[in-house]
């Protein structure tokens, strides 16, 4: 029987990006915010906003809540181990 590699294939269209594969690279260890990774990038705010939601809804990264802030943490074990891979 063969897989169907829908869900993967999705997840690794999105890791395709640059700036997403570089925000999944920081994500992975750090949990951050979208200030932080604004100062860290370079890039507008709408434009992190704008691949984070791509990301989120791939379900690369998870959003957490602390007071008015959001924080962004890579939360897929798959994710994490093609960042590995990539990083050596």
């Amino acid at each position: 029987m063969i897989k169907d590699y829908e869900r993967e294939s999705e997840m690794l269209k999105a890791l395709a990006h640059p700036v997403r594969l570089k925000m999944a690279e920081g994500l992975v260890s750090n949990e951050c915010n979208v200030n932080k990774i604004v100062s860290k990038l370079g890039l507008p705010q709408s434009t992190i906003s704008q691949h984070l939601s791509i990301l989120r809804s791939r379900g690369i990264v998870k959003a957490r809540k602390e007071g008015l802030k959001t924080c962004y943490k890579v939360d897929n074990p798959k994710v994490a181990e093609i960042v590995k891979i990539l990083g050596r």
